[in-house]
């Protein structure tokens, strides 16, 4: 598709992996699709594990078929019986996950909508898909933040993972 269809219906493009931050982020999705009267499109991509070599060893749809079971069960999550409200147009992709979501926001009028990853000392290590989205897009990028949510069970996890005691009564 190219950013000269005048004709075309505006696009949400989100990325989703299933991780906290892509699930709080397709959520946040729905809003400005709403808004502009805009389809919601949720992209996964995927990349064989062990990459191509493994990926010619074996059927083509080894990988693919997961991949698109775990985008229904995230959408399935996210919205359970209660639709978006927006038309929505689930989209499996094998590529890395930053090149796919340039490639198919690849519209002036799209909105491409990415979890910002993690917070803190680690985010400098992490969020590269986030970066990629917002050096390379060719249309408006809305960064998410992680949830609240995010941060208290990483601290949960890091106590759990030093066997010390967790307060159930913060969270």
């Amino acid at each position: 598709m190219s950013g000269d269809d005048a004709s075309a219906v505006a696009r949400v493009v989100v990325g989703v992996s299933g991780s906290l931050s892509s699930v709080t982020a397709l959520w946040w999705a729905t809003t400005p699709a709403r808004r502009l009267g805009a389809e919601l499109w949720p992209v996964l991509a995927w990349a064989p594990p062990g990459g191509d070599a493994a990926a010619r060893r074996s059927p083509a749809g080894e990988w693919q078929r997961p991949a698109e079971q775990r985008l229904a069960a995230v959408l399935d999550e996210v919205f359970g019986a209660e639709p978006p409200g927006v038309p929505t147009h689930p989209v499996v992709v094998r590529d890395s996950p930053g090149r796919a979501l340039v490639r198919i926001a690849d519209r002036e009028d799209d909105v491409l909508v990415v979890g910002a990853g993690r917070r803190g000392l680690r985010r400098a290590f992490s969020g590269r898909v986030s970066r990629h989205c917002l050096a390379h897009a060719r249309c408006p990028v809305l960064a998410v933040p992680p949830s609240p949510l995010q941060s208290q069970l990483l601290t949960v996890h890091r106590r759990n993972a030093w066997h010390l005691r967790i307060d159930t009564r913060d969270l």
